[in-house]
């Protein structure tokens, strides 16, 4: 049986730790707020070290490239040989190099792997993992990666080919919810039911689930976090500054950078971004 430990059990974190152990994995859970971990009902370790002892595949999904890498800074020395690092935190182009240079500073494999899904994907196992990292590490991690994702899509072996898909996807996701906002808030004010803009585009070429998701969350006020807005606002960072360094204009995502911010409360789903788009 595959042993996987799993750092990070927020908000995705925790479905993808269900997915695992559903699977029949032997998981080991740990969690800067340890009460997170131990609402799982799954083993807890005390600290990351402890965690990732002995076990063949060590996952992160921590908030960002900073906090993965002070937690793996103390965890890796830990890791047995052989092990695999699948890094699934949206961390961006320059976090990533450097997690994968810490992975080889310890002789450890490292599989860039940042995940597309929200809170309900990961609750069920269907994430969309965008991967790469060497060829001669997929057989072990593949009952991780069957475990917590529908989807599997192998973009190369070199660390870096993951988040350059996922910053492309996060920008797409951003831009629609944004742009649903956007649409809400301009019905608002000039008078128009809002729930007609998502009836009209309902079914057609201009719709997309999403966009009646997050828009009817917007109606609703209904803010309960499947994507948080702080994710929203630094993924939008991550995306404008691998933007800047592609010379690729930043205008837009700078803009959504600023409209996420300003939305409130970081804590709340990224559909409150509809309080920035009302705002005057």
């Amino acid at each position: 049986m595959t042993t996987v430990a799993l750092l990070g059990t927020g908000i995705m974190g925790a479905g993808m730790a269900r997915s695992l152990a559903r699977a029949g994995l032997d998981v080991t859970v740990w969690n800067r707020s340890a009460g997170k971990a131990r609402a799982l009902g799954l083993p807890v370790a005390d600290d990351a070290a402890d965690a990732v002892r002995d076990k063949d595949v060590v996952v992160t999904m921590l908030f960002d490239a900073e906090s993965v890498a002070a937690v793996m800074r103390d965890a890796l020395p830990a890791m047995k040989p052989g092990a695999v690092w699948v890094q699934t935190s949206t961390v961006g182009l320059d976090g990533t190099e450097e997690l994968s240079r810490l992975a080889a500073g310890h002789g450890i494999a490292y599989v860039d792997a940042p995940v597309l899904g929200t809170r309900q994907p990961a609750e069920n196992g269907q994430l969309t993992v965008l991967a790469a990292g060497p060829d001669n590490v997929r057989q072990t991690i593949a009952p991780v990666l069957d475990a917590i994702s529908a989807k599997v899509v192998w973009v190369g072996a070199e660390p870096g080919g993951g988040h350059r898909l996922k910053l492309v996807a996060n920008a797409w996701v951003l831009s629609l919810v944004a742009g649903t906002a956007q649409s809400v808030a301009l019905a608002e004010g000039l008078g128009v039911d809002p729930r007609q803009f998502l009836a009209l585009i309902e079914g057609g070429p201009l719709d997309a689930g999403y966009a009646q998701l997050k828009g009817n969350a917007m109606l609703a006020g209904d803010f309960t976090p499947a994507f948080a807005l702080s994710g929203a606002t630094k993924d939008a960072g991550l995306i404008r500054a691998a933007a800047a360094d592609a010379g690729v204009a930043t205008d837009l995502v700078a803009a959504m950078e600023k409209l996420f911010a300003a939305a409130g409360d970081q804590g709340d789903d990224m559909a409150a971004v509809i309080r920035a788009a009302r705002a005057t």
